[in-house]
């Protein structure tokens, strides 16, 4: 039997597609796996900013129209790329355990941490929910957009004479480049993006067999997590076109869960935190984004 695995080109997606296809293979040895690399309008567009190209599925949509053409069998994506539904025929199996969810900042040598930086310090990120927090809690940081790869980003504090650049813990960690961090945001400073750190394997709905052989990777506690993180991202309809965040922490049986709201500007910014059993965790995500729609809409 052979499977093939859909997944774009980057350096980190990559990485994170032969990690899964090793798992996979461990569980399941009599199968041949093939990897397929599909460009997507993300990956093709790299002048503009992403809100200025379009929505969330900018590194999603090509992959998962041929795995509806039945060209893949198996997609595999960063969990936080993914748009608030999925198209009708498709979902999601198993999830393998999350890699650290935080934000982290890459500095230039002399610097350890955020609050190191000179005033007026210029750092690097494409993302609003990155822009606005930074800025919550250092108004006079200069952000300064960059988009690219990590190692792209990476040559850019160089390049563009940067003081640092925010990345995702996750991705430093799994392309074996977390020497380069210099200091993990705390959550209380940064609310990441809502299943950062997690993986999103995509399969056809009516696809049981190909589910049985996922389910052997499956960690519960981070379907837990991205269960409540999706059900605040669903019930707010996020977009990367707003500053939007969430953060599902897991002890003695319950979960918090904390989001971010705002709008384009980063004028309104609203963070909220809401307790409840680990059973309700989407129904506390939709919860939650009820809450914080209420207060953001009475600014």
């Amino acid at each position: 039997m052979k499977i093939v695995v859909g997944t774009r080109g980057s350096k980190l997606a990559l990485v994170q597609t032969n990690w899964v296809v090793d798992e996979l293979k461990k569980a399941n040895p009599e199968i041949e796996f093939e990897v397929k690399i599909i460009k997507t309008k993300g990956d093709l567009v790299t002048h503009l900013p992403l809100h200025k190209i379009g929505d969330k599925g900018l590194f999603t949509k090509e992959i998962e129209q041929q795995l509806l053409d039945k060209e893949i069998d198996l997609a595999i994506h960063s969990m936080k790329d993914m748009p608030s539904s999925l198209p009708e025929g498709l979902k999601f199996a198993s999830i393998p355990k999350r890699e650290d969810p935080r934000d982290v900042l890459v500095l230039k040598e002399g610097y350890n941490d955020i609050n190191d930086l000179p005033k007026g310090a210029k750092i690097g990120t494409g993302s609003k929910r990155r822009t606005y927090q930074l800025l919550k809690y250092r108004p006079d940081l200069e952000i300064v957009p960059i988009r690219g790869n990590i190692d792209t980003r990476i040559r850019k504090i160089e390049d563009e004479n940067l003081d640092g650049i925010v990345l995702a813990a996750a991705g430093l960690n799994r392309a074996g480049l977390n020497h380069h961090i210099s200091y993990h945001l705390p959550v209380d400073i940064m609310i990441p993006a809502p299943a950062q750190g997690a993986l999103a394997l995509e399969i056809r709905e009516d696809d049981s067999n190909m589910e049985k052989i996922i389910s052997h990777i499956k960690d519960e506690m981070t379907e837990i997590q991205v269960a409540a993180e999706r059900g605040f991202l669903r019930g707010v309809n996020g977009s990367c076109h707003i500053p939007m965040g969430a953060y599902c922490e897991i002890k003695d049986n319950k979960l918090n869960l904390s989001g971010l709201y705002g709008d384009e500007e980063g004028n309104k910014l609203v963070i909220k935190s809401i307790t409840g059993a680990i059973e309700e965790a989407e129904k506390i995500g939709f919860e939650l984004a009820k809450n914080i729609l209420k207060e953001y809409n009475s600014l």
